[in-house]
This record gives C-alpha cells, sequence and structure tokens, in this order.
C-alpha cells in the first residue's frame, strides 16, 4: 500500500499536536507495511526520513500543461494578502504564464513556489498554492490512496485526487468551531468544508470531532468515522526530582481561546486562596499570551504563577517531571495528546470533559472547562491527598502506555484497503 499523504508540519519543526500526530501515526503504519510520501510546505532537512519519503513542496517544480494549469486555476483562487513570502516567482507572474501558453504542452519554466511554512499571516495564501503544487505532486509519483491532514492540507488533497483520480481521506484533527468557538472565520470554514465534501471517507479524532462534522459540515454520518490519537511511546531522560517548596500545576499548550488559559488562571485564583503552597505554570505561547499576563497581574498571584514560553521535545518532559499534575481546561479539544504525555510521565491529570481525550481515559479527572471551582477542588484534592495522586499517578501511566498509534494505524491500513479495493 503507498499513501501520497499532505501534512503541514513534522518534527523537530513543529507548534503543536499536530506534527506530533503525523509522526506518531506515520511510524505506526511503516510498521504495518505502508509506503508513505510525507509532503510538507517547506522541509528543513533534518526530518527523520528513516521510515517515511519526506518531500518538500518548495522542491516541486511545475511539470502541468496548459490544460491541466487552466483546470486547476478555476478551483483555486488566490487570496489577495499582504505577503511575507518570496516566492521563486510571484503568484501574478505565475498566472500570467499559465495563461500565456497557446498550445498543449508542458510549462518547462522549473517554476517553484519557495514555501515558508508555519502559520504566519500569509497563511490562507501559502493553503492555495500549497493546492497547485499538490497537482504536480499527484503527476510525478505513484500511490494508491491520499491522506490529508488538517484543513490546511484537504485544497491539495482535492487538487491530488482530481488530478490521479485516487481516493481521498481527509483527518480533522480540529475544527474552526475548536478554534474560534461560534465566531468562525468563514474562509477557514469554506476550506474545511470543501475539503469534506470532495472526500471519499472523513477521519475524525473522537466522536466529539465527529459530530461536529455531521452537524456543523453538514456530512453524511456513513461517510464519517472515528479513529482515535495515540501517544508516542517514549523513554524518557531521568532528572533530579528538586526538593521542592511547592506542588507544581501545569498547563502546556497554545495560549489560545480553544485552550482555555483564562480558565487555568481563574481555578489557580480560587486555589491560592486557600493555599499558598502551590506552583502555577503555564508553558507556551500563543494570541492570549499578553493578556493572559495581565490577568496573572491583575489576580495578585504573580509570585504563585509562570510563564515558561513555548516548549518542545525534552523541555517538556523535564518539566512534565517536576509537575504534581497536569491541567487542560480546554473549551473544545478534538482530542489531546498532552494529557497521555503528562500521564507516560506518571503525572496526574484533570481534563476538559469538552475533549475527545475524555472519550478514552478513565484514570483522570474530568471536569467542565467553565467550571473553575470543580477545576480548583480538583487540582487541592491531588495536592493534599496522596492516596488520589498516587493512584493517579500508577494507573494513568498505565493507561497511557497503551494508549498506541499502532490501534490508529491498524484501523487506518482497514480504511485503505476498503477505499482502494
Amino acid at each position: 500500500m503507498k499513501v501520497l499523504m499532505f501534512g503541514w508540519e513534522f518534527p523537530p519543526h513543529i507548534s503543536g499536536g499536530l506534527g506530533t500526530a503525523c509522526y506518531g501515526l506515520t511510524k505506526a503504519l511503516y510498521n504495518k507495511d505502508v509506503e508513505i510520501i510525507f509532503v510538507v510546505p517547506k522541509a528543513f532537512g533534518d526530518e527523520d526520513t528513516s521510515q517515511i519519503k519526506i518531500l518538500s513542496a518548495s522542491q516541486v517544480v511545475n511539470t502541468l500543461s496548459q490544460k491541466e494549469s487552466e483546470n486547476i486555476d478555476q478551483k483555486v483562487s488566490f487570496v489577495q494578502i499582504n505577503s511575507t513570502i518570496i516566492p521563486y516567482i510571484g503568484q501574478q507572474d505565475y498566472y500570467n504564464i499559465i495563461h500565456s501558453q497557446k498550445q498543449e504542452k508542458k510549462i518547462t519554466t522549473n517554476l517553484k513556489f519557495d514555501f515558508k511554512g508555519g502559520y504566519g499571516e500569509n497563511l490562507l495564501e501559502e493553503v492555495e498554492r500549497y493546492a497547485f503544487v499538490a497537482a504536480s505532486i499527484a503527476k510525478q509519483n505513484d500511490f494508491d490512496v491520499i491522506h490529508a491532514h488538517d484543513w490546511l492540507c484537504y485544497k491539495a488533497g482535492v487538487i491530488a485526487k482530481q488530478i490521479s483520480n485516487k481516493p481521498l481521506i481527509v483527518h480533522v484533527h480540529a475544527t474552526e468551531y475548536d478554534r474560534s468557538g461560534e465566531n468562525i472565520n468563514q474562509d477557514v470554514y469554506r476550506v474545511e468544508k470543501y475539503g469534506m465534501d470532495n472526500a471519499d471517507k472523513i477521519v475524525a479524532v473522537s466522536d466529539f470531532t465527529r459530530n461536529i462534522v455531521i452537524n456543523k459540515y453538514h456530512q453524511n454520518p456513513d461517510k464519517v468515522i472515528t479513529i482515535h490519537n495515540g501517544v508516542e511511546q517514549t523513554i524518557s531522560k531521568e532528572y533530579s526530582n528538586k526538593t521542592k517548596n511547592k506542588k507544581i500545576v501545569s498547563f502546556i499548550g497554545r495560549i489560545t481561546f480553544q485552550k482555555g488559559p483564562d480558565y487555568f488562571i481563574e481555578a489557580a485564583e480560587k486555589v491560592l486562596r486557600k493555599d499558598k503552597n502551590f506552583l502555577f505554570i503555564m508553558a507556551g505561547k500563543g494570541d492570549m499570551l499578553n493578556k493572559m499576563v495581565a490577568l496573572v497581574a491583575k489576580k495578585r498571584i504573580s509570585k504563585n504563577f509562570l510563564f515558561t514560553g513555548f516548549l518542545k521535545g525534552e523541555e517538556v518532559n523535564q518539566l512534565l517531571s517536576q509537575s504534581d499534575m497536569f491541567i487542560m481546561p480546554s473549551v473544545s479539544e478534538p482530542f489531546g495528546i498532552a494529557p497521555l504525555e503528562a500521564m507516560q510521565n506518571s503525572v496526574p491529570t484533570i481534563i476538559s470533559k469538552q475533549s475527545g481525550v475524555s472519550e478514552v481515559l478513565r484514570n483522570t479527572i474530568k471536569v467542565d472547562f467553565w467550571d473553575t471551582d470543580a477545576i480548583a477542588n480538583a487540582i487541592y484534592a491531588i495536592g493534599n491527598y496522596k492516596t488520589l495522586a498516587n493512584k493517579l499517578s500508577v494507573e494513568g501511566k498505565t493507561e497511557a502506555i497503551n494508549t498506541t498509534w499502532a490501534k490508529a494505524a491498524e484501523k487506518l491500513v482497514e480504511l485503505y484497503s476498503q477505499l482502494t479495493k
């Protein structure tokens, strides 16, 4: 089985759970004898290519005929946004060259787009360019099925399907309703729905997400299946557990509306009214960071609160090794790998009921994200009752170890086989 897989990031160059999920999933699929061509907008050369082929869209030369280019041009519209990209050739020049071709022949101008990657202000523009390049990638490679991860890659997947006539799976790791609540970005919503409408199958990372896909994006329930995420089984380095004066409560994730950082701070204030022997650590970055720093100052809890900035890899493991508990108060979390990583490190967890991972975990404390009294009570209980903390630590680690990517890969292989019969 050969899979053409479109992603947006891949370790070590990641900013969150999407890249982590892609890595764990591709590694597990390799062990199931699935051959993967993993496409990213920009590869940096230090990615792990021992088990998959990494293809950088920035290095792909356009080989489409005039007719093929015109057909794609009708399906992909550039969004005019002030761009920080310096492409090999500008988008208007590219458009002009395509439409100046008079004969049915390959364009031989060796056109390339230089993708910046990441999540800058030119994001929608890069999504459109990625779709153009996907056409040449589909034409130049042999594969059985197309697998596109998250909305950034949906248009690329659809174009690849139209060029190759191969089945398409779109993998929903999050929706615009998770990121923005009901105040959604209509441009992003249209891209998401376009991908779902044109997919042969839709994979949701949880039943929570599956229901959103069906009800908000109006998809046929028979078309949408749930495949829960797993967690990469790692052996963390041993860190010296220094004697601590305070119990450490960690929040690790993007500091955005979706992740509920303000609820974490509200709960912290309530705990500290009762017990000053806690230190709250918020690790991450995002558009709400400055507001959260100001909120901590306003509540006068700065002496018991620390912002670390973005952490990755062993930095995360080092923080977890020092933590007495981990909190995920997400407003809307399609899945949530972070609690599993904490549990792997024997850290007790408190998670939002409004999350996909709450469907599969039992050895955790589940709360409504908005119930800061319940969150505060759970924090106080874990911090002061050793029996509860030990139970969550030991049984939680066992549960996390058994939540593997291999199970997700097995279900995906079955799906690939169904679509290619």
